[in-house]
């Protein structure tokens, strides 16, 4: 079983990258804002709580954040060859939280791949997303704000992954072939 984080700044090829692997390797793909709406838009009790969260423009807590993965987790069976965590952890006590949930499975994180790009890049690929998009998100000013909780308060994850003995670099720019075979070939050692 391999599960694998994937990690970097708005714009670095998360999304892309995950697709890529999910062809190759069968993973399951858990992406922390498509659960939130999925959760959400099914009414259920955890889309309730968290929807409440979100209306009061407040982050959902960790623990409910980590019950909601963990159902999803599980929803994969018990047999299944692993999962792409996408968007989560951002923070050291959810990283935490994860490997906990994890480890009660007997499971754990196989590697944390971080794609690294430039900020330049990253400015580049936004701005570019945003026009052929329309996403609001995707303008200099808010992409500056998510640059910066970036490097605030998720980049010191790769820092805590080091410590695990799970974080893998990638080199996030250049072509999709390239960056995609070194990923490959850290999943194929791990």
């Amino acid at each position: 079983m391999k599960n694998i984080v994937i990690f970097g700044a708005p714009g670095s090829g998360k999304g892309t990258q995950s697709e890529l692997i999910i062809k190759k390797y069968g993973l399951g793909h858990i992406s922390t804002g498509d659960v939130l709406r999925e959760e959400i838009k099914n009414n259920t009790e955890l889309g309730k709580t968290a929807k409440g969260f979100i209306d009061n423009g407040q982050l959902i807590p960790d623990n409910l954040m980590i019950d909601i993965l963990a159902g999803v987790y599980d929803s994969f069976g018990k047999e299944h060859k692993g999962v792409i965590f996408d968007g989560f952890p951002r923070t050291i006590p959810q990283a935490e939280a994860l490997k906990k949930m994890l480890e009660e499975r007997g499971h754990k994180v196989a590697a944390m791949v971080e794609l690294d790009v430039p900020e330049d890049v990253l400015m580049e690929r936004l701005i570019n997303r945003g026009k052929e998009s329309g996403r609001s998100d995707d303008n200099e000013e808010t992409i500056r704000k998510r640059l910066g909780v970036y490097h605030s308060q998720t980049a010191p994850l790769i820092d805590w992954y080091k410590a695990d003995g799970t974080h893998h670099r990638v080199k996030g720019y250049g072509a999709l072939e390239d960056i995609f075979a070194e990923i490959s070939k850290i999943i194929d050692n791990v």
